[in-house]
């Protein structure tokens, strides 16, 4: 078992520029403080504690400053196949969205100057024949949102209303989904049975990629031994290649944290990830009782930030602070489970201290298997 660590309570630098996509700063201006919803007659305004997010907080770890690997960079868009509005707010409508991510391909916005909240009365959902790449920039001035009533974006390759393309649905290379420049707000899955958790974004099968990115206030169910992740939600990505993260941020104040039974940020079930440069602070993960349920509790409230289980999965946390996130059960920060007891956690540059709740943290902050292989590079676990 290689367990390697370099200077591994060393503090990492402040003030490092933030690393963005272009058009990803715009997001932290301030206009958006006062964005309206696009659909005015049916859509509720974000509450103030998230309006205030929008406008304030940063895009990713500030900083982080991990190298980004080609596969997980920002997709240029500078010709997009489809494009929502036409240069007002009230064109950028949840209907012309929905309908933009059915024909997937690249898609921007059009929705005027000024920053936009687009409110969903259902998920937009990826059709698997539709397009191989399915790409969604909002240009750092879009904001998409369930309303506390809906999930906000679905792809799921073995759904055979979204078509089945492949005698292998578990593993096939498409479709590709990116989002990118965006944030998501208010997302709640709590109402889906066949397909639960992921309150922003639930992904099966092809590929997933988030890229510059914010996640405030979204949830899904609160109870359950493995359901999770209270802003996404992940399975089974082609030849196990990780879902990458790359500056996003999850969370970020107080009252914007996501949440959900396990998995504040992140929850996924046979799934390797890739988190470079990333914020992860107040998510929750609100179960009792860990999986499988001790008895007489619902089970769940494992990974503050992030819940992985599976078979020989790989966890890259680099450039990222994961801090003040909560549990009920195990993993205040993060929850790294292997039932094969493989896999490998490496944490880099990175901080991971100040979560609280729960129990049986290996390291800091981390539950799993004593004989779990990690790697500590240059990072604070406390």
């Amino acid at each position: 078992m290689r367990r390697r660590t370099t200077s591994s309570w060393c503090a990492l630098l402040a003030g490092t520029p933030l690393l963005a996509s272009a058009g990803v700063a715009s997001a932290q201006s301030g206009a958006a403080e006062s964005g309206t919803a696009s659909d005015a007659k049916t859509a509720a305004l974000p509450s103030a504690a998230v309006r205030r997010a929008i406008a304030r907080v940063s895009v990713g770890n500030p900083a982080g400053e991990c190298a980004v690997p080609p596969e997980a960079q920002a997709i240029d868009m500078s010709a997009p196949d489809r494009i929502v509005g036409n240069g007002t707010p009230e064109s950028c409508s949840g209907d012309a969205f929905i309908e933009a991510v059915a024909q997937g391909g690249k898609i921007a916005f059009d929705c005027g100057p000024d920053p936009v909240v687009i409110t969903l009365d259902r998920p937009a959902k990826v059709f698997n024949d539709a397009a191989d790449d399915v790409v969604i920039d909002g240009g750092g001035r879009v904001t998409l949102s369930g309303g506390d009533r809906t999930r906000i974006l679905y792809m799921n390759t073995c759904d055979p209303d979204q078509h089945w393309t492949t005698p292998h649905c578990d593993n096939q290379e498409t479709p590709r989904l990116t989002v990118q420049n965006l944030t998501f707000v208010h997302g709640n899955s709590r109402n889906e049975t066949e397909y639960d958790g992921g309150g922003a974004i639930w992904v099966r099968g092809g590929q997933l990629r988030v890229i510059g990115s914010r996640f405030f206030a979204n949830t899904c169910a609160a109870t359950g031994p493995d359901v999770g992740g209270g802003a996404i939600r992940v399975f089974s990505q082609y030849e196990n290649r990780p879902v990458h993260v790359v500056q996003s941020t999850f969370g970020g104040g107080r009252s914007v944290g996501n949440q959900g039974a396990n998995g504040g940020a992140l929850g996924s079930i046979n799934v390797s990830w890739s988190v470079i440069n990333s914020l992860m602070t107040y998510n929750r993960a609100l179960g009792d009782g860990g999986n499988p349920a001790e008895e007489g509790t619902p089970g769940g409230g494992s990974g503050g930030a992030i819940y992985s289980d599976g078979m020989s999965n790989t966890l890259s946390i680099c450039g990222t602070r994961i801090e003040r996130n909560q549990v009920n059960a195990y993993g205040s920060g993060v929850f790294f489970v292997n039932n094969d007891h493989g896999g490998l956690l490496r944490i880099e540059d990175s901080v991971i201290r100040n979560n609280t709740g729960g129990g049986w943290n290996v390291l800091p902050g981390v539950s799993m298997h004593e004989d779990t292989e990690y790697e500590l590079v240059d990072s604070v676990l406390e």
